[in-house]
């Protein structure tokens, strides 16, 4: 006879009967996961039925319904069984009989037991004043008695949860929340809750709730696998600790692991850390779709009346090219054409992160389902949109999440997917590899005034533990695959190695400063060398602290901080032999010179802009032909980015803030510019200044040159109010930001030239930002005599050599306060 056999005997048998069947399954080693619950589930609902049989004789009387949990079958070896003994009021002596018959055989068993007794009213008030009630009586389920009575009050149940959704789930979105901010995200915890914490069952079940109401619904794909995985292993934690549990402890997740036939704890916390992943993310999204139901909801009535009927058209914002904001998310333009534009999804995700705007669903798998491949290297905005969503702050962690989920990262990262939910099992982390490296990222990006090269920062960052997804030293595994991505993600030979001795050596300060004798010469020497240049320890230096700072509270305090900033003052030291860079051109080719001669003989600005259309070809907008040897850049070389725009004018006051000015009236970004004085042929009189800059469009089409060139001439002759219509423009269409970003820093380069005075701006690009630059510069009266500005995603590192009247450096005092005053003004207007 079969054990199957034997539990069909002994289902109604009684108390004994039931507790041999319920042991027998349990210890069934080839039944497990949904099998064995459902099994559970049905041999508790036999012995119900009969001990229900037994207390209630008779065709009419109560109805015994299961609910929560157990109402959905999802019996694990230690849950509670909940249920409700539902009765039409009429003889509460008798049912109250029926229930003393039914829950001590339970409570005998010790069995944990949630129980109540009330009619359909009394179910509904209880429902109506205790939302746990409600989501428990939706999973309502008839096991014996009178159907109608359960039928009726499921229907009723549902009726009230659909009428009051508007209300009830808020309430439920906001108990969601407290829950999360008490049990923290499941899927970085190295002892998760799997029931309490964000992205666990509970969630889940919330999930379902939201479904039931019919005022949207939860992505699909992977969610029902997601709460499998967490059941199962929930089951097994009951079967390896014998109590009813929900929490995943160090001490036993070998156990676990063993008995769910894993290889160890490590793989185990990746399987519960995926899960998790998939239900936080549908959370998210269905919370986002439930505020917008709700909110089109709230204002339809007002709109009608307004508009007198009919359903007004969302209101769509360009953000970017292909870019749309709508409704408070982030969606594709209508023309977006993702099969013709790999670049789409890292634009998308920059230009939400920089709002602080979600990605919409619709749009992220859109772009996962038809987004052309990303060639190799990437082109330049790739890039420069990578670098642009790493340092938007704490609003990357949810785009790059969205992205992550529809599999766009690995799709653009592949070694991603090794470090995608990988436990580090250690008290000091609070974050798997990939959470940790994107708050890697965040924290970076609070520390990008202190580098001259944010983007690699940036990207370091992101890649400095990618190596931990590989056996071996993860800095040295670290230092392979970061060169190859970054040779992909298209940096030059140079950057590429900079990158590379970044993440071989990013615990090298820190470990040097808390375990080596820094007033050894030897040891300073030894870090001197590794780090090779003052640039590269100024990032290595950001990037420590970062790293530390994203690890947890344990990693970093102020005695690590100050050690560490002892040992780079040492290192930085013995850099500084270097001799400082004067201010050095090379000669005008024959084009500058034709433009400077132009600009001489008419006395107003000339200009030539070029777009580039592909790899290594240009169409030409406007001007002269372009430069020779434009295009034969060398192979390691990155290409430039955006169109070529070149401007000659008689050097005078107020160049730089008018030309500044003009670009951002023409939503033109600026990625690089110099500014210089440029020596004419002898027999030539008078100056001409130059200015090579590139430019994009923020979204469209490039202006035509020739509007450029008159916007120009009415602002050098002040007829053009640059600093009014900008002001105009942000009033009438604010611009978004998400998270707060670094504020501005400007500096004085100590010794940078013996020519002139170095101001070293570093701030968050935004329009109009060159302009009011340049026109501090102006008020405080110095001569701007050669500029050069970097933009590195949504970062500028700019350089201005600047004089007194006279043409020498200025003195210290007054370098300083030029420098203190423009700070000033960059962070009040």
């Amino acid at each position: 006879m079969t054990s199957t056999d034997t539990r069909e005997e002994t289902d109604n048998s009684g108390p004994g009967g039931y507790a041999a069947a319920r042991l027998g399954l349990l210890q069934e080693e080839a039944r497990s996961g949904p099998s064995r619950r459902k099994a559970l589930a049905e041999l508790t609902d036999r012995w119900l039925a009969g001990l229900f049989a037994a207390a209630a004789p008779g065709a009419r009387g109560p109805a015994l319904v299961a609910v929560g949990g157990y109402g959905r079958g999802e019996l694990s070896p230690r849950s509670d069984l909940d249920l409700l003994l539902l009765h039409d009021g009429s003889d509460p002596a008798a049912v109250a009989a029926v229930a003393d018959r039914l829950w001590y055989p339970v409570w005998d068993l010790g069995l944990a037991l949630d129980h109540s007794v009330r009619t359909t009213a009394e179910a509904r008030k209880t429902a109506a004043d205790d939302l746990k009630v409600q989501l428990g009586l939706l999973d309502a389920r008839h096991l014996a008695g009178d159907l109608t009575l359960t039928t009726g009050l499921r229907t009723a149940v549902l009726a009230d949860w659909r009428n009051q959704a508007a209300r009830r789930l808020p309430e439920l979105r906001d108990l969601c929340a407290e829950r999360a901010d008490r049990a923290g995200e499941l899927r970085f915890l190295l002892e998760p809750d799997l029931k309490e914490a964000h992205g666990g069952l509970r969630d889940a079940t919330a999930l379902r709730a939201v479904a039931a109401s019919w005022l949207a619904d939860a992505p699909r794909e992977g969610l029902d696998a997601a709460r499998r995985t967490l059941l199962d292993v929930r089951d097994a934690l009951h079967l390896t600790t014998g109590r009813a549990t929900d929490r995943l402890s160090l001490q036993e997740q070998d156990q676990v692991a063993e008995r769910l036939g894993l290889l160890d704890a490590d793989v185990l916390l990746r399987q519960v850390y995926e899960a998790a992943r998939v239900i936080s993310y549908a959370g998210d999204v269905t919370w986002r779709e439930v505020g917008r139901v709700l909110r089109a909801r709230s204002s339809r009535p007002r709109l009608r009346t307004l508009l007198g009927g009919g359903r007004p058209a969302p209101e769509r914002t360009p953000l970017a090219e292909g870019v749309v904001e709508q409704d408070g998310e982030v969606v594709l333009a209508r023309a977006a054409r993702p099969d013709r534009d790999p670049v789409l999804p890292l634009r998308a995700a920059a230009a939400a992160a920089e709002a602080g705007l979600p990605l919409s669903l619709h749009a992220v798998r859109r772009l996962a389902a038809d987004t052309a491949s990303m060639p190799v290297p990437w082109p330049a905005e790739a890039r420069e949109q990578l670098v642009t969503l790493l340092g938007s702050g704490r609003p990357a962690v949810d785009v790059w999440d969205a992205l992550d989920a529809e599999g766009l990262i690995t799709r653009l990262l592949p070694d991603w997917e090794r470090v995608r939910c990988r436990p580090q099992r250690n008290a000091v982390h609070v974050w798997t590899v990939d959470r940790h490296l994107i708050e890697t990222a965040v924290r970076a990006s609070r520390t990008i005034r202190r580098v001259g090269r944010p983007d690699l920062l940036l990207v370091a960052a992101l890649l400095h533990d990618i190596g931990k997804g590989w056996p071996g030293d993860h800095s040295v595994a670290g230092e392979t695959i970061v060169k190859d991505v970054a040779t992909r993600i298209g940096f030059d030979r140079q950057d590429v190695a900079v990158l590379g001795a970044l993440v071989r050596h990013h615990l090298l300060l820190v470990e040097t400063a808390t375990r080596r004798d820094l007033d050894d010469p030897a040891t300073i020497q030894l870090v001197a060398d590794a780090v090779g240049s003052q640039s590269t320890l100024e990032l290595l230096h950001a990037l420590t602290e970062a790293d530390a700072l994203a690890t947890g509270p344990a990693a970093w305090s102020s005695w690590r901080a100050s050690l560490v900033a002892d040992l780079a003052g040492r290192v930085s030291a013995v850099l500084s032999g270097e001799t400082p860079v004067g201010l050095q051109h090379a000669a005008p080719t024959a084009e500058q010179e034709r433009l400077a001669l132009e600009a001489v003989v008419t006395q107003g600005p000339v200009l030539s802009l070029r777009a580039q259309t592909g790899a290594g070809g240009h169409e030409e907008e406007a001007g002269p032909p372009d430069r020779p040897g434009q295009g034969d850049q060398a192979a390691d070389q990155p290409e430039p980015l955006g169109a070529e725009l070149r401007i000659a004018v008689p050097e005078r006051g107020g160049v730089l803030p008018a030309v500044a000015g003009v670009l951002a009236l023409h939503r033109l970004t600026v990625r690089t510019a110099e500014l210089r004085p440029l020596d004419l042929p002898d027999g030539v009189d008078g100056t001409v200044l130059l200015l090579d800059w590139r430019v994009a469009a923020e979204y469209g089409s490039l202006p035509q040159a020739a509007r450029l060139r008159a916007d120009l001439v009415r602002a050098l002759d002040g007829s053009l109010d640059i600093a009014a219509r900008l002001a105009e423009r942000d009033a009438a269409y604010p611009r978004r930001r998400g998270g707060p970003a670094a504020p501005p820093q400007v500096t004085v380069a100590p010794a940078a030239s013996r020519h002139a005075t170095v101001i070293e701006v570093r701030a968050h690009d935004a329009p109009g930002l060159l302009h009011r630059i340049g026109r501090a510069l102006e008020t405080a009266g110095v001569r701007v005599r050669s500029a050069h500005v970097s933009t590195l995603g949504a970062n500028v590192v700019d350089s201005f050599y600047v004089t007194d009247v006279k043409g020498e450096p200025l003195p210290d005092g007054e370098a300083a306060k030029v420098a203190r005053d423009l700070e000033h003004t960059l962070r009040t207007t």
